[in-house]
């Protein structure tokens, strides 16, 4: 699904040159659930905005879905991000005018989906995650829990190929950040593909794999023993539904 190959982003100012990243070769494959990982500076999140087409790299190549997203115009960017990539960020990124349907609304009007499918589509996703009784409310007349359950919905309401989560628990207390987290593992055992940036050792534990960076690089990639205990338990679910 995504190949990374010698993939390099150079920031450059009149006095300055810092390399964010140098030579990253990473993949994911379809139905992966992978932990960035790392000290602030590492450029972990530099990574995660080039995947996401928010940010251009200097060189390398990256493929999504074995398009070369590198050097692509602007508006074949935008076309790719928003038919392929959903986003959860730390700070939530709703809107607080809008009610929480509308929240969730936004990128299916971004993507021209008839008024009576978007209805059908909010409702329905709505119901999966819990939040079909707040679809009227605003913002911030919801928990953090809550919002990022919203931002969640936002994220997945058009059948992303790709979720990529940012911190997302980071502004959350730990009972609604476990919440989250397990929102996340059965997304995953559903069949969902995530590239997660975290610097919570047990936000990690969730996902297959963990990659290690710092000053630019990749310094390991380990699998997670605990995601096996986490996807047998999401199975049992699933099959006593």
């Amino acid at each position: 699904m995504i190949t990374i190959n010698k993939l390099s982003k150079i920031f450059r100012s009149e006095e300055l040159e810092t390399s964010a990243l140098n030579e990253i070769t990473l993949t994911i494959n379809e139905g992966d659930f992978v932990s960035i990982m790392g000290p602030s500076g590492s450029g972990k999140s530099t990574l995660l905005n080039i995947i996401g087409l928010l940010d251009s790299a200097s060189s390398g190549s990256y493929l999504l879905l074995n398009q070369e997203m590198i050097g692509l115009k602007e508006k074949f960017k935008s076309k790719a991000r928003k038919e392929n990539i959903g986003f959860i960020f730390q700070n939530f990124n709703l809107i607080d005018e809008l009610s929480v349907y509308d929240n969730i609304e936004l990128p299916l009007i971004y993507n021209n989906v008839p008024s009576s499918e978007r209805k059908k589509k909010i409702e329905n996703i709505a119901t999966v995650l819990g939040i079909s009784h707040r679809l009227k409310h605003y913002p911030q007349q919801l928990s953090g829990g809550q919002q990022q359950r919203v931002a969640v919905a936002r994220a997945l309401i058009n059948d992303p190929k790709i979720i990529l989560a940012d911190e997302p628990t980071g502004n959350l207390d730990s009972k609604n950040g476990n919440e989250v987290m397990e929102l996340l593992t059965d997304l995953h055992a559903n069949g969902a593909t995530i590239l997660m940036v975290t610097h919570s050792d047990y936000d990690a534990s969730f996902s297959q794999k963990t990659v290690l960076m710092k000053d630019g690089i990749i310094l390991s990639e380990k699998m997670n023993n605990r995601n096996v205990d986490v996807l047998v338990s999401n199975s049992k679910k699933l099959e006593s539904c």
